[in-house]
């Protein structure tokens, strides 16, 4: 029986969420399988992959062939470097303790990597965050410059307006104190 290791889909529209599955070559891409060996969620920065390694590395020597995404997800994983290392200390190029101590350097800086990545990227959120901040602060005091010019312009006009009626007011008892004093 010619066997794959490939994704199958899952999640809902527009969110997909992928199981990575050992499945008969004929079996349809949701269809029965013969083992999960993992789960895939290209949804996160950078994706999220829950792999069992030792299985994986299992089907890989067996032969199982992995579609070309399943390929590129086994890899970023280590399962070929992993394979490759073996196939080393089979062939009596060095032993099973320069393997995984290999392996291992291998792996540190790839999470290094990854770690840069994630970094990087909350970084990148909280720059963004402050810039927003400081735009909408921005916005607000020009806000409040107008509302206070509006309300300056607003007392002031109140002012001249009391003032125009004081001003009408004495000139009104001016004249009414002169008129009198005619008479």
């Amino acid at each position: 029986m010619a066997t794959k290791i490939r994704l199958q889909r899952g999640g809902r529209k527009g969110y997909a969420f992928y199981s990575i599955v050992i499945a008969d070559v004929r079996a349809p891409r949701d269809g029965k399988f013969t083992e999960k060996i993992g789960t895939f969620n290209p949804n996160t920065n950078p994706a999220t992959v829950d792999l069992k390694f030792d299985r994986a590395l299992y089907w890989v020597e067996t032969g199982a062939q992995p579609t070309d995404t399943v390929r590129n997800i086994l890899k970023g994983e280590g399962v070929y470097m992993m394979k490759h290392l073996r196939g080393g200390v089979k062939k009596g190029a060095f032993d099973e303790a320069a393997c995984q101590q290999k392996f291992d350097a291998w792996k540190a800086a790839k999470e290094q990597k990854l770690n840069a990545v994630r970094s990087a990227e909350t970084k990148s959120r909280e720059d963004a965050a402050a810039k927003e901040l400081e735009a909408e602060k921005k916005v607000n005091e020009a806000i409040a410059k107008k509302v206070a010019d509006k309300k300056a312009a607003e007392a002031a006009a109140k002012a001249e307006a009391e003032a125009a009626k004081a001003a009408e007011a004495a000139q009104a008892e001016a004249p009414a104190e002169e008129a009198p004093a005619e008479a």
